[in-house]
């Protein structure tokens, strides 16, 4: 069962909801866990295989990404308004992360740039230091 993985995050302050695409369409995998760093980390290091995994831009974007780069092969966060295929058809999570790994898989996402955060880690440090 190795292979690439396509993986869809749909994220929500308590919880998300994870579906697991492999290279051929098929669901290969499901599941509901904490959005919390130990339950997320768990699960994507029992997924054999490369990992591409996308969510789209919200609150928790930023910190899902820093938190999931050096795990995967690849994490595309999206903007939610370009993606036609998620307001097509019945909507729940459960959906919406299938989706989102089926146009993950396609390469249909439009991504929005994260890597400039790690530009402003030196300023995070500093404010930090200079903040009361």
């Amino acid at each position: 069962m190795s292979g690439t993985k396509y993986i869809g995050m749909d994220v929500h302050i308590s919880s998300l909801v994870v579906a697991v695409m492999d290279e051929r369409g098929k669901v290969v995998m499901e599941s509901i866990l904490e959005t919390k760093a130990p339950a997320i980390l768990a699960f994507i290091r029992s997924v054999p295989g490369s990992l591409h995994v996308t969510l789209e831009e919200g609150a928790y974007s930023t910190w899902l990404y820093d938190l999931l780069l050096p795990h995967v092969a690849k994490v595309v966060v999206c903007d939610p308004r370009k993606n036609a295929l998620l307001k097509v058809g019945n909507k729940n999570d459960k959906v919406d992360a299938r989706k989102l790994a089926e146009l993950l898989r396609g390469g249909m996402l439009s991504p929005v740039y994260h890597a400039a955060e790690r530009a402003y880690a030196p300023c995070r440090s500093w404010r930090a230091v200079i903040a009361p």
